[in-house]
């Protein structure tokens, strides 16, 4: 069975890496994996999304519309965005950190704040301020290892991988913060 999953962020936030740990932990695990990110275009404050396919045998990288069974969304706009990528009844782990576009911040369009509430009604949302827990346990950095220990509940990767994993990609002087920003993902109950 292949997973199929949707990174959605902006320019500066991680996104990269996020692809590269889950690639990572996946394969170490024995998985076929795929993956592609889209960010050249990008500034700091730009879309940049990614596909991540984990399965037995993975063909392309492409999230087909319509099959995406995760949606890892770094910004609620991004939650939005990509959603209709997504199944009926697919998960979104959504960082309500929000990053409001140049259009948004110069009063020409409004964030949509109604729809993205509005996501809850087809999708199992899992919220989550990341940006302020990883604050809390040291540093704002540590964010999106919190929102892979959220996602690490929803694959059958192992615990250990993830961890070995993320060891790998991080600098040894913050592999502490990290690690706690995995268990802290990891045993997330949404409210």
């Amino acid at each position: 069975m292949t997973t199929n999953i949707m990174l959605g962020g902006v320019g500066g936030q991680g996104l990269i890496l996020m692809t590269r740990i889950i690639c990572q932990a996946a394969l170490k695990d024995g998985f076929d994996v795929k993956s592609n990110d889209v960010v050249g275009l990008s500034q700091r404050g730009g879309m940049v999304w990614g596909n991540v396919r984990i399965g037995k045998k993975i063909y392309s990288p492409n999230v087909p519309p319509g099959e995406g069974d995760i949606l890892l969304a770094m910004e609620p706009l991004e939650a939005l965005r990509w959603s209709g990528i997504l199944k009926d009844e697919a998960k979104i782990i959504l960082n309500t950190k929000r990053f409001y576009p140049t259009m948004v911040q110069q009063e020409k369009f409004e964030y949509p704040e109604k729809e993205i509430e509005e996501l809850n009604s087809k999708y199992k949302v899992i919220e989550i301020n990341a940006f302020e827990e990883a604050k809390k346990i040291g540093k704002k950095q540590v964010s999106n290892v919190i929102l892979l220990g959220i996602l690490s509940k929803h694959l059958n990767i192992k615990v250990n991988t993830w961890k070995d994993t993320i060891k790998d990609n991080v600098p040894y002087k913050s592999i502490a913060l990290n690690m706690e920003a995995f268990d802290f993902g990891y045993s997330y109950e949404n409210k």
